[in-house]
């Protein structure tokens, strides 16, 4: 006898929550095999295509495309053949961070239908795309209840909630989530949840509201399907979601938490230009700018490693690295993005314009996994490629500090006593100012300065 398990999302690691669903790469009636992706998945991070842990004959999708799902929310359901002896469904146990089909049967709960049958199982797949089979909003829990949501334990007490960002979200704005009913799955409270009973309440004014006065799900407007710009009226509403809904998120806690300041210099980098051109003309790989860049961070950074760290707030410590992760913002047609070289320090200026490349083009194809996109203990960011010549960024939260390059072009400088044109570059240099003060960062952006003006000062530190 057929069994239907259900396949939920995974947990796609780097403390992401949700993920909204690009492109179905199954239908319903389609067979699969065990760990074949079933749905590509676009996290706040990169795009990922979910393997499904089990073999069988597709039932049902949840989600449209377009359609944002947390983390632990069903994706497919599977009828797979009879079970083993053992009664266990075995997987390939390596699907994806933090979800494994070998983990205990309590973390992928088989789901029974109430009546089998084999026809529904060996149904062949219609022409068009079915629909995502609706279900009804569950009732709200008693106070009593078991505190478990899917196979998922509830932090929060009896409230169903798995996504921490949901939590932060009504505990910023004062709302006892205790007082809505969910519209996800066994009445999970979603953002849009959460998100509508903000909205109604800031309809009626500016004061607080009360429990009685909380939307029910059926009351709460529908959350957007795509991420296709909404009219309304003479206006236009692009819901942050994905990419950009992470940029902003991120940068608002930069703002919020990091007292942030700004110090730049402008630099003669011709002999930098010349120095580079000199090492291309002999032979071998390419050295391409940026790493040679890259190259003078890292050793500023051994001389002023106060910039090479974090703030842990709780603690209220500086924590001060050991290695530096050298993050790059890179500009992609899915937005702006931040690849991580990992171990700069230790690199060559080949190895880090091989490394720049690689993450580059994987970058612009959409392939970087969460573990490139994070970890970052120190930003370069070459705003120049798009020829403006300075920028005050802002912080790649939880860093503490990020070295801006503009665009080197020909300017009248004063060079040996007399004026010449000379390639000039403005540097500019945003710090935490809870790590170090300013002649810390001034000392930091002027060793770079004269690295850039006089590259010989380098040989000093290799």
């Amino acid at each position: 006898m057929a069994q239907v398990l259900e396949f939920k999302l995974p947990d796609l690691g780097e403390g992401l929550t949700e993920a909204e669903i690009v492109r179905w790469l199954v239908q319903v009636g389609d067979v699969v095999a065990v760990d074949q992706p079933v749905v590509e998945v676009e996290t706040a991070k990169a795009m990922v295509e979910v393997p499904c842990p089990y073999g069988g004959v597709v039932t049902a999708r949840f989600g449209e495309e377009g359609a944002e799902l947390p983390v632990g929310a069903p994706l497919i359901t599977v009828a797979v053949g009879a079970p083993s002896s053992d009664d266990r469904t075995e997987g390939s146990g390596n699907v994806l961070v933090g979800y494994g089909t070998s983990e205990a049967p309590a973390r992928r709960r088989r789901v029974r239908p109430a009546q089998p049958t084999p026809a529904a199982v060996s149904r062949p797949a219609a022409p068009s795309r079915p629909a995502a089979p609706s279900r009804p909003a569950a009732p709200p829990r008693p106070a009593a209840s078991s505190g478990h949501v899917g196979g998922f334990t509830v932090v929060e007490g009896p409230v169903p909630v798995i996504s921490p960002l949901v939590r932060r979200l009504a505990r910023e704005n004062g709302l006892d989530l205790r007082k809505l009913t969910g519209s996800g799955p066994d009445g999970l409270i979603l953002r849009a949840d959460v998100e509508g009973a903000l909205q109604s309440a800031q309809g009626r004014g500016p004061s607080p509201v009360a429990p009685a006065e909380m939307p029910t799900p059926a009351s709460m407007p529908a959350p957007a399907p795509t991420l296709a710009p909404v009219s309304v009226g003479a206006g236009t509403r692009v819901p942050l979601k994905g990419i950009r809904g992470a940029v902003a998120d991120k940068l608002s806690r930069s703002r919020r938490e990091i007292p942030d300041a700004t110090c730049w210099v402008d630099a003669d980098a011709t002999e930098l230009m010349r120095a580079r051109t000199a090492m291309n003309a002999a032979g071998g790989p390419k050295i391409s700018l940026v790493a040679l860049l890259a190259r003078i961070c890292t050793s500023a950074l051994a001389r002023f490693p106060e910039l090479n760290s974090t703030v842990d707030q709780e603690a209220r410590e500086i924590v001060r690295f050991d290695h530096v992760h050298l993050g790059f913002a890179a500009q992609t047609e899915r937005g702006l993005v931040v690849p991580v070289v990992r171990d700069a320090h230790a690199r060559d200026a080949e190895g880090l314009t091989a490394e720049f490349a690689r993450l580059t083009e994987t970058a612009r194809a959409g392939g970087l996994t969460p573990a490139e996109l994070t970890g970052g203990t120190f930003t370069l960011n070459n705003y120049g490629v798009f020829g403006v010549d300075g920028s005050t960024p802002i912080i790649n939260h939880p860093e503490a500090a990020m070295l801006g390059v503009g665009r080197i072009v020909p300017k009248p400088w004063v060079h040996e006593g007399e004026l010449a044109v000379r390639q000039v570059v403005q540097l500019s240099l945003t710090f935490d100012h809870r790590v170090c003060d300013g002649g810390t960062a001034g000392g930091f952006l002027r060793y770079v300065a004269d690295c850039v003006e006089q590259p010989a000062v380098l040989l000093r530190t290799l």
